[in-house]
């Protein structure tokens, strides 16, 4: 088991590209990451890693173990998840990704009530706005809003949410309300963007009595993160376009209010990622049927208030 374990680390230290951030990963320390590295290296009798103080890059036979390796650790995961299928009691670490705004609404607080249900199956979840490498970074589900650019993995589909332009009461009061999406093209709204590096130009897509109309918007600020942009709505600073749930109490208790409302936005599409091989596995199965079912009542129960 130490040297699956080894290996084990050694993947993640690939992927992460960092001895520190990959420990963090593994929940363990710096100092047993590297070991784990430098036992394998004898082992191997290779060096796998290039180290300086500032970075870490793989060797020339660090990128071909790289390859062998994840077919060991793939082997070992499917024979796992074979014995789990006849006893019936799936066993394992999930590593799952979400947007931040879906992951503390929807999913974070589901997990707790998956893990009594089946407490041999530890979860490792991952907030970020940013687009995840799903193979690359090792994961085995990544949940998304809008549309995947990889047509290679496979998709499940959980609902169409519902979207609104908002803004604080403060905001409206200083600058107005937008009459149409011909005022946020125009420049005359502070519009707050969500941005994140390789990220393409962003357009509001509303529905006008023209069809829908994909309107280019701007703005003084912009994040990577969707809290921050909430953050700056609530304080007055611009117009956001956001899924309902994410701002529900905001709207309820009167500190966001919808504009536009003859123009709403378009809704958007939740869905989770997985590769193929991914969902033979019988946790990776369990846990997105779970999690889709948890999902849905609770965005019904959102609409029907």
């Amino acid at each position: 088991m130490a040297y699956l374990e080894n290996i084990r680390t050694f993947l993640r230290v690939y992927e992460l590209g960092n001895m520190s951030a990959a420990a963090r990963d593994l929940r363990i320390s710096s100092a047993v990451a590297s070991s784990r590295i430098s036992q394998l290296e004898e082992h191997l009798h290779v060096r796998l890693f290039q180290r300086t103080t500032r970075a870490l890059s793989p060797t020339e036979q660090g990128k071909l173990f790289y390859r062998g390796a994840t077919k060991i650790i793939d082997a070992v995961e499917e024979a796992e998840a074979e014995i789990s299928n006849v006893t019936r009691a799936p066993r394992g670490t999930l590593f799952i990704a979400a947007p931040i705004g879906m992951g503390q609404s929807l999913i974070a607080p589901a997990i707790p009530q998956f893990k009594n249900a089946n407490p041999l199956i530890d979860i490792r979840l991952r907030l970020s706005d940013r687009k995840v490498d799903l193979t690359g970074e090792g994961l085995d589900a990544a949940f998304f809003l809008g549309q995947p650019e990889d047509s290679a993995l496979k998709i499940r589909k959980i609902a169409d949410c519902r979207r609104v332009l908002c803004a604080s009461p403060d905001y409206i009061q200083r600058k107005g309300s937008p009459e149409s999406h011909a005022a946020l093209a125009s420049g005359d709204h502070d519009c707050l963007n969500i941005r994140y590096p390789g990220a393409p130009e962003f357009q509001w897509p509303l529905q006008t009595q023209d069809g829908v109309k994909r309107v280019a918007v701007s703005g003084p600020f912009e994040s990577d993160h969707g809290d921050v942009l909430t953050g700056w709505a609530l304080d007055g600073h611009g117009i956001v376009l956001k899924p309902v749930f994410e701002v529900a109490d905001h709207l309820k208790s009167g500190r966001l209010v919808t504009v536009l409302q003859d123009e709403p936005p378009l809704p958007v599409t939740m869905a989770c990622l997985f590769t193929h091989r991914r969902l033979q596995d019988p946790k990776v199965r369990l846990f997105l049927d779970f999690m889709v079912t948890q999902i849905q009542s609770v965005l019904a129960e959102g609409s029907d208030g």
